[in-house]
């Protein structure tokens, strides 16, 4: 009876599979009944619906669908997330924004506005660091990446043109359609269409977010701190400890 099903049917049973979703829960995402059994076993066609919601939600090619393809995947947004703007000063070098956290909050729905970058600060950094790439600094919310990131401080990321280039376990500003984001990266196998954005606080959970909503990405290279936070009372007990050990052995050589 195996070798009577279609190939669109085991490579759409693949599919879902690799997905980890049940026969109910992946017709209810696709919107094509109550489950994909009678699919899977060849009684029913696989819709044009079906077909395109594949494309849509899992960047699965139609003709590696139906066997005249080897590639299973086609990236319809080709993952691109570089920079909307650009910013340049009189002499035509290039800027480096600062987007403080009221500015965040705007930034993705600003994210093409050429007018509103205007309302930023901007700044040179004549590091060679800083050199023959973008950068944009932002202003970090919350407590999700303590103990690396406090909240307050700033981190500058350099401009990923796109999500292919971006690099597992590296922590990123993630502009979403409603939000910045900073999180580690991490890409998820089988599915080319999805990131996971993973805090470095154990208090939060991963989220899963896809690349289509994904507006711009920095990779963070530097961040900015200010105040200095004084030694703890344990730290100071330490030093106090090792001063008093040294006093000890200089007067342990004076008797000798």
């Amino acid at each position: 009876m195996e070798k009577n099903i279609p190939i669109e049917a085991k490579r759409f049973k693949k599919v879902r599979e690799e997905q980890k979703y049940t026969q109910h829960s992946f017709a209810e995402l696709l919107q094509i009944g109550t489950t994909t059994a009678d699919i899977e076993r060849g009684k029913t066609k696989l819709s044009g619906k079906a077909v395109m919601e594949l494309l849509l939600q899992f960047d699965i090619n139609p003709l590696w669908l139906f066997g005249n393809s080897f590639n299973q995947y086609l990236n319809v947004n080709n993952g691109d997330v570089s920079p909307q703007v650009i910013t340049i000063d009189k002499e035509e070098n290039e800027t480096i924004l600062l987007v403080n956290q009221k500015a965040a909050a705007g930034y993705p729905h600003n994210v093409q506005d050429v007018g509103w970058y205007d309302t930023l600060p901007a700044f040179n950094i004549p590091l060679p660091e800083y050199r023959n790439a973008t950068y944009r600094g932002f202003q970090v919310e919350g407590d999700s990446m303590l103990p690396n990131i406090r909240p307050n401080e700033w981190v500058l990321g350099k401009a990923v043109s796109n999500i292919s280039e971006a690099s597992d376990s590296r922590i990123y500003i993630v502009v979403l359609h409603d939000s910045v984001l900073v999180k580690k990266l991490q890409k998820i196998p089988n599915a080319p269409n999805k990131v996971r954005l993973i805090s470095l606080n154990s208090e939060y959970l991963p989220i899963n977010v896809e690349v289509k909503n994904i507006q711009e990405l920095w990779q963070v290279n530097s961040k900015l701190s200010f105040g200095v936070d004084e030694p703890s009372e344990t730290i100071l007990f330490k030093q106090l400890q090792q001063s008093m050990e040294e006093l000890k052995g200089q007067i342990n050589n004076l008797k000798q």
